[in-house]
């Protein structure tokens, strides 16, 4: 057996801007006073829409926990190749897929809902929440224009030479960021941003952090065990997913620093959504905002 990457929290996916990183918290409440303020001074969210009104209740009594299992959608995802293209595809399938499924489960929640954008890119560039790519990342979510940022070929360089025969390792980081996305347009994601904002201390900014990532982690893991009988996700292919997040973890890192959760967290989580969708629990499981602290290291 090869050995396993060191931890790579970037890649499992990041929110640009608000969580990416603690170290960018100085410049934080000026970005997020862009992202929800319009040019004339008003309350409007890139996208148009109004935000919500946020308070501890939107994100540990979300509707979205009240609305089931996902339905499956029947996605069919195509095989990877080593082109940039082939990538692009499977992305593109993928994220449909998830347009439709989360469409449904925003609509049973009576929640307005629209797909995020999508940026899946090959040459460096720039988004509202910074330059990409940055050393070791590969994916992110930037909130300023609810779009995702994908590498198509960073998405492998950052898998530590995974095969790409392993389709389920690259669709659980395309996944997570589409988590990030149902947190931004149920409100939790600005409510954690709040919290980080007003934490007490470094340490308490770190715990809110893991919260919204391994939020995201559980959303992943609900939507592919909804389409586990046709993408199709063999038990081989689960195996090497979860082998893949266990090894992100960010235990090595100072208390201060550890805003995406350990390996042991990480990869729990994408099982917690999992067993959640196959056992009948739905989105209910994925609650992090009222799970103990043990749970969420």
């Amino acid at each position: 057996m090869p050995s396993r990457r060191p931890p790579r929290r970037s890649a499992g996916g990041t929110v640009a801007g608000v969580v990416g990183g603690l170290a960018a918290l100085g410049v934080l409440g000026a970005l997020v006073m862009a992202l929800f303020t319009g040019n004339e001074g008003g309350t409007t969210r890139a996208g148009g829409q109004a935000p919500p009104n946020v308070s501890r209740e939107t994100a540990t009594a979300s509707r979205l926990y009240t609305t089931g299992t996902l339905d499956p959608g029947g996605c069919r995802l195509p095989r990877i190749g080593p082109s940039a293209e082939s990538m692009r595809r499977f992305m593109d399938v993928l994220s449909d897929c998830m347009d439709r499924t989360w469409t449904r489960q925003f609509g049973k929640a009576e929640l307005p809902f629209a797909p995020p954008r999508r940026v899946f890119w090959e040459q460096p560039g720039r988004s509202p929440c910074g330059t990409y790519p940055t050393q070791g990342a590969s994916a992110f979510y930037c909130p300023a224009n609810n779009t995702m940022y994908v590498g198509l070929r960073h998405i492998v360089e950052t898998s530590g030479g995974e095969s790409l025969a392993n389709f389920a390792v690259f669709a659980r980081v395309i996944a997570h960021e589409y988590g990030h996305h149902v947190q931004d347009r149920s409100g939790i994601l600005l409510y954690g941003q709040r919290e980080m904002e007003q934490a007490r201390d470094a340490l308490s900014r770190a715990e809110t952090s893991r919260r919204l990532e391994l939020q995201a982690q559980c959303l992943a893991g609900a939507f592919l065990a909804a389409e586990r009988a046709t993408l199709p996700l063999t038990r081989a292919q689960y195996q090497a997913m979860i082998l893949d997040v266990r090894g992100r973890g960010d235990e090595r890192n100072p208390p201060e620093e550890r805003d995406h959760g350990s390996g042991r967290a990480y990869a729990g989580w994408v099982v917690q959504g999992f067993r959640g969708q196959t056992a009948g629990r739905g989105l209910a499981v994925c609650n992090t905002w009222t799970a103990a602290p043990a749970t969420v290291s």
